[in-house]
């Protein structure tokens, strides 16, 4: 199976995100279309581009990089509740059409501001129910005609979406990505998603899930093709092992102060995922050979909690070990974004493929 490599731009509203470079007109459409076009000119496929209230709209931003570009393939976080189910299938179908089949999907069941906009947040087991009437009514519209679904938070009637997404080869529709680490969102990933997206866990850790995952898939009778893994992670290399470590360590260092561009990060939550992450510094400071668990000691959150640290090689290595348990889809980034973009596309990618 092809491995799939992307990178993350930071459509943020404040400059400076996971100690970035500060730089006038940060989220201008001319800054973020220079990170996309430098995707492609590194050998990237394309970009996470994250969602949140406060943030700017993560399909107009997508929609805005596509139309400027040619290969770039903008992974586009979503959430059900901020989006109906037939208002998204439509605008993401009309974008994979006018982009030629390029579009991605990550849908995003996690804590939001959701009374800015009229959601209400629900239990656990409420909120990955109506994960799982979302993927499923999406779905059907990408590849369905006269769709009729009366769910528990979502309904159609005779619905039809036009135009349809891009079909090319076995591609029926823009793949749908996920993530999650409790029981329940374990469930909608086993049965409903294309890609399971992991972060940064060891390598025992991530092993265990992709087996109980597939386990799951067969026990529920999962109807789609076999699920697929994806790594999302930091991976801050160096010309040297020796030059990485220094510089991971002085990142941490500011981040410790807690000031500044390196400050806490003000989204993290106790997720079960992202509690996973921070319970790894117990562990150790550096499990495997390379994973940095530091960061999430003082502040970094999600992707940026641990890291893949050293030369190209070395995290190279890493990253082909996690290959080797079924990770096909990798989503990696370290800052300053844009420098770092040819950085790992020049020094990483090429090792990698």
């Amino acid at each position: 199976m092809s491995l799939e490599f992307l990178w993350y731009i930071p459509n943020q509203v404040q400059p400076g995100h996971r100690g970035d470079d500060v730089v006038d007109h940060h989220n201008s459409l001319a800054t973020l279309t220079s990170h996309a076009r430098a995707l492609e000119r590194h050998g990237w496929a394309g970009a996470l581009i994250g969602t949140g209230w406060g943030r700017p709209d993560t399909l107009t931003v997508a929609t805005a990089l596509a139309a400027q570009t040619t290969t770039f393939q903008p992974l586009i976080a979503v959430r059900p509740g901020y989006w109906r189910p037939a208002h998204f299938a439509s605008a993401a179908a009309t974008l994979d059409h006018l982009s030629g089949g390029r579009v991605l999907v990550n849908i995003v069941s996690g804590k939001d501001n959701l009374a800015a906009y009229g959601d209400d947040e629900g239990d656990q087991a409420h909120r990955y129910a109506r994960t799982r009437e979302f993927i499923r009514i999406v779905r059907r519209l990408w590849t369905e005609e006269n769709v009729t679904y009366h769910g528990e938070h979502f309904a159609v009637a005779g619905a039809t979406v036009v135009p349809r997404p891009v079909v090319r080869g076995t591609r029926r529709h823009p793949r749908l990505y996920f993530g999650g680490a409790s029981a329940a969102a374990e469930q909608v990933a086993a049965t409903e998603a294309d890609v399971q997206l992991f972060w940064g866990e060891p390598l025992d850790g991530v092993a265990e899930r992709v087996e109980r995952l597939r386990r799951l898939g067969e026990k529920l009778g999962r109807e789609h093709p076999p699920l697929e893994f994806g790594l999302r992670v930091t991976t801050l290399i160096r010309d040297t092992t020796e030059q990485a470590w220094a510089d991971a360590e002085a990142k941490v260092a500011e981040m410790a102060k807690g000031t500044g561009i390196m400050a806490r990060d003000p989204n993290r939550h106790a997720a079960v995922g992202q509690q996973r992450l921070l319970d790894l510094a117990a562990r150790g400071e550096v499990l495997d050979d390379n994973l940095y668990t530091t960061p999430g000691t003082f502040g970094g959150g999600g992707a940026g909690t641990t890291w893949l640290v050293g030369s190209a090689e070395d995290v190279a290595k890493s990253l082909r070990r996690y290959q080797s348990l079924g990770i096909t889809h990798f989503v990696l980034s370290d800052t300053p974004y844009l420098p770092e973009i040819r950085r790992q596309g020049e020094q990483l990618l090429p090792l990698l493929r």
